[in-house]
């Protein structure tokens, strides 16, 4: 294989991961821009759909799009119920300790799935089969395609539920200014819950898309995500295409990284870019600073 046939293989391995990535790092973004904290519970939703889905998908014989429509919405519920039962009444306590509980959400979601399913890791069949397409002289995957294609819907469905929905301008709103929503009457408690729930939800397709690629393991969540948080940071941390363009920009560097210097140095490389990020431009790429968003 040549070097321009390994760098079209890359360039879709990295694209493949790099939309999971952006997924997670969209659910990162969507809290930012409700409660203004990092939710270090958003890897553990992408887990958590894995196994759910594997269980509806293997344990219940359920055909995948309603195992799929039930994981998603199993997780988003999952969410919803960590802003309502354990943020709701911190809130007044500052960000810090809401940061803290997200934790402390992390370490309860994987000790509950190593309760219920085990340490064993879970992998079901690829939800789309075929040959593979050839481009550039590589091999690309009909499950890849399938990733980047739920990817990209799964952004602009977003990106139309916030710009032309009710509720998705009532969200813009909180993000904008909270208390000035509050005074104006929107439910600020309800949808901040709801903000959850679409963070829950964009992590369990995370999950439902890489599981047939790589499995999923109670730990799995852990490195995606902060991988996730890495995008949200490199795109800019709040912004959505901030978090598509971070997370697909990741993904492309790692498989480069990987396949031309070192497999073992790509985990290295992403923290390492992080660093460099917050210590240099700590808006990153499209985000803009703290000044401009007050």
């Amino acid at each position: 294989m040549n070097e321009a046939t390994l760098l079209w293989q890359f360039l879709f391995s990295g694209l493949a991961a790099g939309a999971i990535y952006a997924l997670v790092a969209l659910g990162f973004c969507i809290v930012e821009n409700s409660l203004r904290i990092v939710n270090f519970a958003q890897g553990d939703f992408l887990t958590l759909g894995g196994f759910l889905m594997s269980t509806f998908l293997l344990a219940w014989g359920l055909p995948w799009p309603l195992a799929a429509l039930l994981a998603v919405i199993g997780v988003g519920i999952c969410g919803w119920l960590l802003e309502r039962l354990a943020l709701r009444a911190a809130k007044d306590r500052g960000p810090l300790t809401l940061i803290f509980i997200t934790i402390g959400a992390s370490i309860f979601i994987r000790g509950v799935i190593k309760l219920v399913w085990g340490k064993n890791p879970r992998i079901f069949p690829p939800m789309v089969t075929g040959e593979p397409l050839r481009l550039g002289g590589a091999s690309l995957a009909p499950e890849t395609l399938f990733i980047l294609v739920a990817s990209l819907v799964c952004v602009v469905a977003l990106q139309l539920f916030y710009r032309f929905s009710r509720p998705g301008k009532a969200l813009r709103a909180i993000a904008y200014n909270f208390r000035s929503a509050y005074l104006v009457g929107l439910p600020v408690g309800f949808l901040t819950s709801f903000s959850f729930f679409l963070a829950g939800a964009i992590g369990a397709v995370a999950g439902l898309l890489i599981v047939p690629i790589t499995g999923v393991s109670f730990d799995t969540g852990v490195i995606l995500g902060l991988k996730g948080y890495a995008s949200a940071v490199l795109g800019g941390y709040g912004s959505f295409p901030g978090a598509i363009l971070g997370g697909l920009l990741l993904g492309l560097l790692e498989a480069l990284v990987a396949g031309f210097i070192s497999s073992g140095f790509r985990d290295v490389f992403t923290f390492l870019l992080l660093f460099l990020v917050l210590a240099v431009k700590p808006s990153g790429i499209l985000g803009s600073s703290e000044e401009e968003r007050a």
